[in-house]
């Protein structure tokens, strides 16, 4: 490895531990529920108010909802919806009845908008009295003049200014002395229309049961997603309860308080009743009442926050439920896949043993097992691959596509597989067969699966012997190609000589010569490449070609050439060669004795 090289794999090293620990620092914000987390650091999202009430309970419910997968989740979903509603409606009315009883200081602007609210108020009433007398003499004179009619419609007109002013103030006058009941009147009114809207959008679907529900999850990956999914969700169940508990605790010290403050108020009546104006009596009587109001929302609004609390911890058993319920689909996906492992183990065992007792020859038996065991093998491991992930919803597309592409890109080693059982069949090649495959011959030393080793040798006409060259070709040859076999035990061929005889030499006799030592040398072999060739080609009786030797003659410049053709052995043609070239000399000799010693 260059010294660059190492230089880029060190910074790419350094790059990928940064990013990691930067994404490990900043997960906060990855939060379903930020504003349930304990905050982390800056990068853990925290609640952000919508505005004076906090709406926390409400929104808690409503997202936890959208998760709830079973009908008994989605029951206990709307329960919690309902409860939260209530409570925050309550916080509203709470927030609403304690800004009543605070009493503003005007001063400045602030007043002088007071007392155009009170002159507006007063504009207002007038403007609904005049509007009354109207309708009322419209009512009562049946004839009433156009005018009055005009008169009617202006003074209605009227009061819809004057009371949009007065509205206008009031909001201005809110703003300026810090009163947020007209703040909190508008936050209500968004919110009634958000929780409307929401329960319009909501489905209607109660959704099957968690057993029935929990079937659908038909493959180990859908259960192990299933499985985080309920896992997340249980934490964020166990945060909403806290968070419910947090605001029990909250609630219970608002009540003890609000309790000492009425008391306080209770005791002040009692002990200066005489000495009290009675106007003043009377607005701390007031003021008690509205605590003592204030008493039983704070006491409603415990109420709903523990009923809350016990549904969350309903909601979480539910979903630990659940959670055991897929844990058992997937024990049943993996004693499945454990199943197909064992069975493909003992196929490729039976496979073994089988080979063992129906074939013999080494070399053919290894071939077989290695392609019956790498089937057993892909077979258990698509077995397996369909139990974690399903079948694909567009199996017949993948599957076409897939095996064309492979075809296309694999055709040669297909029929180079192909061939093979070809070969291996009756009239197939097999090892130590003397063979011709496009044109290089030579003696079979490996068939393999997709290939065919020979060892090559020279022409048969020539010498025959090997040149030392081990020669591969892929077995598709015995599909699309040819090939020669000398398939016969014997591995029988035809061979032939040439002998020049010289003019003077007597031609005939020693042709009728020759004939007949050809016919005694090769005469064993003949009969039996006869019996064989008939035994290849299933003829009866006698075969349509005969294995007896020819003698040819052709002219030549300095006498007759001799052709002797006959059959032999491939394995001792050499041999038989040299044998029939002293059987043919020492004839030569016989018939001329003065042609050489």
């Amino acid at each position: 490895m260059t010294r660059a090289r190492k230089l880029a794999i060190a910074i790419l090293l350094v790059v990928l531990g940064l990013t990691l620990a930067g994404s490990f620092m900043t997960r906060g914000v990855m939060e379903y529920l930020p504003f349930l987390q304990a905050k982390k650091g800056n990068w853990t999202g925290e609640y952000v108010s919508h505005g004076i009430v906090d709406q926390r309970p409400w929104q808690t419910a409503a997202t936890l909802a959208g998760m709830a997968q079973s009908a008994e989740e989605r029951e206990l979903a709307r329960e919690a919806e309902r409860l939260a509603d209530h409570e925050v409606d309550q916080a509203f009315s709470q927030s609403l009845r304690q800004a009543s009883l605070v009493k503003p200081q005007l001063n400045g602007r602030a007043l002088a908008l007071q007392q155009r609210v009170t002159e507006l108020q007063a504009t207002v009433k007038g403007d609904q009295a005049r509007i009354a007398a109207l309708t009322g003499s419209s009512g009562a004179k049946s004839g009433s003049t156009e005018s009055k009619d005009t008169d009617l419609e202006v003074a209605k007109a009227q009061l819809g200014l004057d009371q949009n002013e007065l509205a206008d103030s009031i909001e201005d006058l809110s703003r300026e002395s810090g009163d947020p009941r007209v703040k909190l009147q508008q936050e209500l009114a968004a919110r009634q229309a958000a929780v409307k809207k929401y329960y319009d959008s909501a489905s209607k679907d109660e959704g099957q049961t968690a057993v029935s529900s929990a079937e659908q999850y038909k493959t180990l990956a859908q259960q192990a997603f299933a499985w985080w999914s309920h896992r997340k969700r249980s934490q964020l169940i166990s945060q909403a309860k806290q968070l419910a508990l947090a605001d029990v605790a909250a609630l219970t010290d608002d009540q003890a308080r609000m309790k000492a403050e009425a008391s306080q108020i209770a005791a002040n009546v009692s002990a200066t009743a005489a000495l009290m104006p009675s106007s003043e009596r009377v607005e701390q009587l007031q003021r008690l009442a509205a605590q003592q109001n204030i008493q039983n929302i704070l006491n409603d609004r415990l109420g709903a926050q523990q009923q809350l609390v016990a549904l969350y911890e309903r909601w979480g058993k539910q979903v630990e439920i659940q959670n055991k319920i897929v844990i058992h689909l997937m024990l049943q996906s993996l004693a499945v896949i454990a199943a197909i492992c064992v069975l493909t183990i003992l196929a490729g065992w039976f496979v073994q043993v089988a080979l063992e007792r129906m074939f013999h020859e080494r070399r053919q038996k290894q071939t077989l097992k290695t392609v019956l065991n790498l089937s057993t093998q892909l077979v258990g491991l698509l077995l397996v691959l369909l139990v974690i992930f399903g079948v694909p919803r567009q199996m017949p597309t993948i599957l076409g596509l897939a095996t064309a592409g492979l075809t296309l890109v694999f055709q040669d080693f297909i029929l180079a597989f192909c061939g093979w059982f070809v070969l291996m069949g009756p009239n197939g090649i097999r090892v130590h067969d003397w063979v011709e495959i496009d044109g290089v011959g030579g003696e079979v030393v490996q068939l393999g699966l997709f290939r065919t080793w020979l060892l090559e040798t020279g022409n048969w006409t020539a010498n025959g012997h090997p040149t030392g060259r081990k020669v591969s070709f892929l077995n598709g040859y015995a599909i699309r190609g040819k090939y020669f076999n000398f398939s016969t035990v014997g591995q029988w061929m035809w061979d032939e000589i040439n002998i020049n005889i010289p003019s003077e030499t007597s031609v005939h006799p020693l042709i009728e010569k020759i004939y007949e030592a050809s016919v005694q040398a090769t005469e064993a072999d003949a009969k039996m490449a006869q019996e064989e060739w008939k035994r290849v080609t299933h003829e009866e009786g006698s075969p349509q070609f005969s294995a007896m030797p020819s003698v040819n003659l052709r002219p030549a410049g300095s006498g007759v050439d001799v052709v002797v053709r006959y059959i032999t052995r491939a394995g001792v043609r050499l041999e038989t060669r040299n044998h029939l070239f002293e059987t043919v000399i020492d004839l030569m000799r016989e018939l001329n004795p003065r042609s050489g010693h």
